[in-house]
């Protein structure tokens, strides 16, 4: 029981945490969740360390990977406003 409880509780810590990150971090925040995940499967598939080792690093990998290429784009913002005849405001420009 021992060994399914603690890796349920540290991919649940994980699975907190990678809310929080920015669209800047999302790269180390799918790491991290992806080698947690990773090690979980590795370790509970394998029985050994070794297993959760491999698991963890490529999980890790796959995370960041994944993570880098799913971030948003940068949101656009209006620099320049134009009021039209009914006094409605449009942007005319972007940066």
């Amino acid at each position: 029981m021992k060994k399914v409880v603690i890796p349920v509780v540290a991919l649940a810590a994980c699975l907190g945490l990678s809310g929080c990150n920015t669209p800047q971090d999302r790269a180390v925040g799918g790491a991290l969740l992806g080698g947690a995940t990773g090690a979980t499967i590795g370790g509970l598939a394998t029985g050994r360390a070794g297993g959760a080792v491999a698991g963890g690093v490529l999980g890790a990998a796959a995370g960041g990977i994944i993570g880098a290429n799913t971030a948003p784009p940068p949101r656009r913002r209006c620099a320049e406003f134009e009021v039209d005849a009914y006094g409605d405001r449009h942007c005319v420009a972007w940066y």
